[in-house]
C-alpha cells in the first residue's frame, strides 16, 4: 500500500472561487446542437425545437454558464442571417467542419436555450470574416434596452427584454491555422483588432466585459511570442485572455492521460507571467484575468507523426483542400453523421477532465471561467432518444456545489511516476513527464457557510492508497463526510439502461482524531472529504 499525505491550512488562501469555473463549451459539431440541445421530431420536442430531457438534466445539474456558439465555427458565421422568421433565414456553408447551417438554430435560439437551462449565456463573436460593425450592432441588438434598429428588431422577433449578455469573446483561436481569416501571421493586427472591437463594443453597452484570444495551443510554434504581440495593444481595454488546451495520450495509456496536469500548470504559469509582464511593461495596475473555455484530455491514435519534428509542425499540416470532401447535412433525429463518445472506460477519462478542473482550481485566483469542452455531456449524457448522468457528472457537480468560496493550497506529499516521450502526430509531441503525482487535489473553504472540503484523485490505475490529512489547522471543523467514484472494472460505464453503474459511494472507514484523517483512496477514484464547522 503507497502512502500520501496532505496539509492543509485556512491562512493558506489563493483566491476567491467564481462559480464560472465548472461551466461547459457549445459549438454545432457532433451532436451537441443538432441532436441533443435542438430535435424538433424529439418526445420532448418544446414549441422551439428544444430537447426538454436535455435542458431539465442542465438545469438540475446547476450548469452555471457555457460559451456559445462556438468555436471555429464561428469564425464564418454571419448572425444576421440567423434571426427573425425561420423562413427568412439564409442557409450557409461551414468551411470549420464542412456542414451545413441551416440556421434553424440562431443567434435568439441559443441565447434563450441558455435561459431556459438557468445558465449565463458567454458569447463568441465573429472576428474571422466578421466587421467591426457586426460586433456593434449585435451588441445592440443583443443588451440595448430599445429605440434603434437593432434593439427593436430584437423585440419585434419575440425578445422585449434585452438579454443582457456580459462575457463576449473577441473571436475564437485566432492565431490557429485551421481559422477562418486566421491571424496566425499577424498578431500585432489581431491585438488592434481586438483592441478597437473592445473599445467600440463597450461604448454601445460599458458594462461588458471582452475577451482577448491568446495562443490556442501551447503547442503551436509561435507560442508564446503570438500572446506577446497581441497583448502589448490590447491589455488596457480587454478583461480576460481566453485560453484553450486538449490534451493527448496513446489510447489506453493512463499515466500519459492523468499526466495532463502538468501540461495545463506549464500552460498557465506561463500566460500568467507573460500577463504580469505586459502589465509591468504597461505601468498599469489592471490584473489580466484568465478564462479557460476549452479543455480536455482524450486518448488518441498516432496520426501521420514523424518523429523528430519536435512540434515545429508545418502550416500545411491543418491545411485540407481533398477534392473527394462533401459537405455534411446533419439531420438531428438522425445521429449516423456523428463522432460519437466511446461507450466503456469512463473512469481514466472521468478523472482526467476533473484532474484539469482542479488544476483551475488552483489558480482560483487569476482563472475566473472555465468552459469544459465536453462539459453538457459530463453534465447529462444522451442518445438519440434518451439522456441520462455520465460518470463525469458526479465530480462535476460536487465541484459546483462544495467547491465554492476560496480556494486553499494542498501541500502533497506522494509516490510519482514517469511517462516517457510520446507524440501523437506532428503538433502534439510531448517530451514526456517527470514525478507525476498519483494523488491530485485542491480544496475549497467556504467560511460564510462553514464547510471545507477537499478533492482528491487518486490516479493510481492498481494501487490503493492511505492518504493522511493534517487539518488541525481548522480549529471548530469536524469531518462530515468520504465520498468515493471508482470501479473495479476497467470498462465500467454508465448509459441509460445502466445509469448507476458508476455512481459515488460513501466510505465509512475514514476516521478522523485530533485534527488527523486517515482515508483509504481506491485506484483510479475520485474521492471528496468534507468538514463542516460545528
Amino acid at each position: 500500500m503507497k502512502k500520501a499525505r496532505i496539509t492543509l491550512h485556512p491562512s493558506y488562501k489563493i483566491g476567491e472561487i467564481s462559480p464560472r469555473l465548472y461551466g461547459a463549451f457549445l459549438e454545432p459539431i457532433g451532436s451537441m446542437v443538432n441532436g441533443s440541445m435542438y430535435n424538433p421530431k424529439h418526445p420532448t420536442a418544446d414549441e422551439q425545437g428544444f430537447r426538454q430531457d436535455f435542458i431539465q438534466g442542465l438545469k438540475e445539474a446547476g450548469l452555471p454558464c457555457v460559451r456559445m456558439p462556438g468555436g471555429n465555427f464561428v469564425s464564418g458565421w454571419n448572425w444576421k442571417d440567423s434571426i427573425g422568421p425561420m423562413q427568412d433565414r439564409k442557409a450557409h456553408l461551414d468551411t470549420a467542419w464542412f456542414q451545413y447551417i441551416p440556421n434553424d438554430v440562431g443567434h435568439d435560439e441559443y441565447l434563450q436555450w441558455a435561459e431556459k437551462c438557468g445558465a449565463e449565456a458567454l458569447y463568441t463573436v465573429n472576428l474571422g470574416t466578421g466587421t467591426l460593425q457586426d460586433a456593434m450592432d449585435i451588441v445592440e441588438y443583443t443588451n440595448f434596452e430599445g429605440g434603434t434598429y437593432w434593439s427593436d428588431l430584437r423585440k419585434q422577433n419575440g425578445h422585449e427584454k434585452p438579454y443582457k449578455v456580459k462575457t463576449w469573446y473577441l473571436g475564437n483561436e485566432m492565431d490557429g491555422p485551421w481559422q477562418i481569416a486566421s491571424y496566425q501571421k499577424d498578431p500585432r493586427a489581431y491585438g488592434v483588432l481586438a483592441h478597437e472591437t473592445s473599445k467600440v463594443m463597450k461604448w454601445v453597452d460599458p458594462t461588458i466585459e471582452t475577451v482577448a484570444c491568446v495562443s490556442s495551443s501551447p503547442h503551436l510554434n509561435h507560442y508564446p511570442d503570438w500572446d506577446r504581440q497581441v497583448l502589448e495593444q490590447c491589455y488596457e481595454t480587454v478583461d480576460y485572455i481566453s485560453m484553450h488546451h486538449y490534451h493527448s495520450a496513446p489510447i489506453d495509456h493512463v499515466g500519459g492521460l492523468l499526466a495532463a496536469y502538468q501540461s495545463f500548470e506549464d500552460y498557465i504559469r506561463t500566460e500568467i507571467g507573460l500577463c504580469d509582464y505586459i502589465q509591468t511593461h504597461k505601468r498599469v495596475k489592471k490584473k489580466m484575468l484568465i478564462s479557460f473555455d476549452e479543455y480536455a484530455a482524450s486518448y488518441r491514435p498516432a496520426n501521420g507523426v514523424h518523429l523528430g519534428v519536435g512540434g515545429r509542425q508545418h502550416d500545411l499540416n491543418f491545411y485540407s483542400f481533398d477534392p473527394n470532401r462533401t459537405y455534411v447535412r446533419h439531420d438531428p433525429d438522425d445521429w449516423s453523421t456523428r463522432r460519437m463518445f466511446k461507450k466503456s472506460g469512463e473512469m481514466p477519462r472521468t478523472l482526467a477532465a476533473a484532474s484539469i478542473t482542479l488544476t483551475l482550481l488552483r489558480h482560483a485566483d487569476r482563472i475566473k471561467i472555465g468552459c469544459a469542452t465536453s462539459g453538457l455531456h459530463q453534465l447529462c449524457a444522451t442518445s438519440r432518444e434518451h439522456a441520462w448522468k455520465s460518470a463525469a457528472y458526479y465530480p462535476m457537480t460536487q465541484l459546483m456545489r462544495f467547491g465554492q468560496g476560496t480556494s486553499l493550497q494542498t501541500v502533497v506529499d506522494c509516490e510519482t511516476y514517469d511517462v516517457e516521450p510520446y507524440a501523437i502526430d506532428d503538433m502534439n509531441q510531448y517530451g514526456g513527464f517527470e514525478k507525476v503525482q498519483y494523488i491530485q487535489s485542491a480544496a475549497a473553504l467556504n467560511e460564510e457557510k462553514g464547510e471545507m472540503t477537499l478533492f482528491v484523485i487518486n490516479a493510481d490505475p492498481s494501487d490503493v492508497h492511505e492518504l493522511t490529512l493534517d487539518v488541525r489547522a481548522f480549529s471548530g471543523y469536524k469531518f462530515a463526510e468520504h465520498a468515493a467514484l471508482y470501479s473495479a472494472d476497467p470498462n465500467a460505464c454508465n448509459d441509460y439502461e445502466n445509469p448507476n453503474v458508476l455512481q459515488p459511494v460513501a466510505i465509512t472507514d475514514t476516521t478522523c482524531e485530533n485534527g488527523i484523517l486517515t482515508a483509504i483512496l481506491q485506484p483510479m477514484s475520485w474521492n471528496m472529504i468534507r468538514f463542516t464547522r460545528a
